[in-house]
């Protein structure tokens, strides 16, 4: 007996019609497992920004028939939407851009405070060079270019090679505390010579010495909080303390021979100081803009150093006022670029003398100020991220006026040794 042709059409109807509810409903299931996944980032998402967590079902987004048709449509005959592609924000920087900045020009000031249980630790080996040629004239000018006196040719060399280990922990997500401590091997090398020819020249004069020095240098403390966070288009500000210690050795206790000069080389100032300052970094992804403003406070000290004719009884470095700008170019994921300019003023150093047998133009205690100092500096330097943990940051200072160092170049190494919360 055989079936009529409706009711096998009527069987293939319903075959067909359970597939499609089938489908249907993995869809739904889909949709539901897609909107619990939104909720979720959402949430996270508010977290990060601070903002109120919302609760309750997310709204599915605003979806377009398949091929432009209408629900039910000939262009969707199964009433099933598709859910749009996402944008992409084009030149919006990921979440953890704000812990990926490094701008090796700035040491330890150039990134974003550590985050809150995330421990950091630094080497750092840097090398700076100064040669200075100066010319002094004693005595008479007759006419331009006519010279009577002593004219004398001063010559200054100063290599300086430190190694320092540095470590760095976040309080809290704004709060940071650090201390670095150098290792500073100096020589220097000086010459005082008169020039051939000119009047009472004694070439037994000349002054040829060298003198080296290797010990610790002066511990540094640092504190820095962050007052802005940098979202919104905003900067992030960052307050900076730092404490310098004179734990190295100290320029007016090195022994010295009957002249005054010194047999070793000093690795630390000798003072105390104190700096504070605030730095900014804008991110506009690629491009990173920083700049810092700062003051340093130099304790003067009393010191019983002799230096025939005169005995220096106190000493009083001058503050000094710093600033720097710059920009950083990011050329991928973990190469920067980074040029900058600094300057320093230095105001002049306060120096008690008295002679040591005191003559009637000069018995009592003579207070004299030193001239203030202009130093600026060209930066380059250049950041490479190794991995999540770890970055190599190489620096160059290219000194900019007579009074700045000749060449200053720094490599750091920082290594994540705990991860915060």
């Amino acid at each position: 007996m055989t079936v009529p042709a409706h009711a096998q059409d009527v069987a293939a109807d319903a075959e067909l019609r359970q597939q499609l509810l089938g489908a249907i409903e993995r869809l739904e299931q889909q949709q539901q497992q897609l909107d619990r996944q939104a909720a979720e980032l959402a949430e996270l998402r508010s977290r990060m920004e601070g903002q109120p967590t919302i609760t309750g079902p997310t709204p599915a987004p605003p979806v377009v028939a398949a091929q432009g048709g209408a629900p039910g449509a000939p262009g969707d005959p199964a009433g099933i939407q598709q859910a749009p592609i996402p944008l992409e924000r084009v030149g919006q920087a990921p979440e953890d851009f704000d812990r990926s900045i490094e701008l090796a020009v700035l040491d330890s000031q150039g990134s974003v405070v550590t985050r809150r249980g995330q421990l950091t630790g630094e080497i750092q080996a840097d090398y700076a060079r100064a040669d200075r040629s100066r010319a002094v004239f004693r005595g008479i000018e007759l006419v331009e270019a006519v010279l009577v006196g002593v004219f004398d040719i001063n010559e200054n060399r100063q290599d300086v090679l430190t190694a320092s280990t540095a470590l760095r922990y976040g309080l809290t997500d704004r709060l940071e505390i650090g201390a670095r401590l150098p290792f500073v091997y100096r020589s220097d090398t000086s010459i005082v010579a008169p020039v051939a020819g000119s009047t009472n020249n004694d070439m037994a004069a000349t002054i040829d010495s060298s003198v080296k020095g290797a010990n610790i240098g002066d511990l540094e403390l640092t504190a820095r909080y962050q007052l802005l966070d940098g979202r919104n288009g905003r900067p992030y500000i960052i307050g900076n303390v730092q404490g310098v210690f004179p734990t190295g050795t100290d320029p007016f206790a090195i022994p010295r021979d009957e002249f005054g000069r010194s047999l070793r080389a000093s690795t630390g100032a000798g003072f105390y100081g104190i700096s504070p300052s605030f730095t900014a970094i804008l991110p506009t992804d690629p491009v990173v803009l920083f700049g810092t403003l700062g003051y340093t406070f130099n304790l003067g000290k009393n010191v019983n150093t002799r230096i025939p004719p005169v005995n220096i009884t106190y000493v009083d470095p001058g503050d000094a006022i710093s600033a720097s700008a710059g920009i950083g170019i990011s050329f991928n994921q973990r190469t920067t670029l980074n040029l900058g300019y600094a300057h320093s003023w230095a105001f002049g150093t306060l120096t008690r003398t008295s002679l040591m047998e005191p003559t009637p133009e000069w018995s009592d205690m003579r207070e004299t100020t030193s001239r203030d100092l202009q130093i600026g500096r060209l930066l380059f330097g250049v950041t490479y991220r190794v991995s999540d943990r770890a970055s190599l940051n190489w620096s160059v200072e290219l000194g900019a006026t007579e009074d700045a160092t000749d060449l200053r170049t720094v490599l750091r190494v920082p290594i994540v040794l705990l991860t915060g919360s």
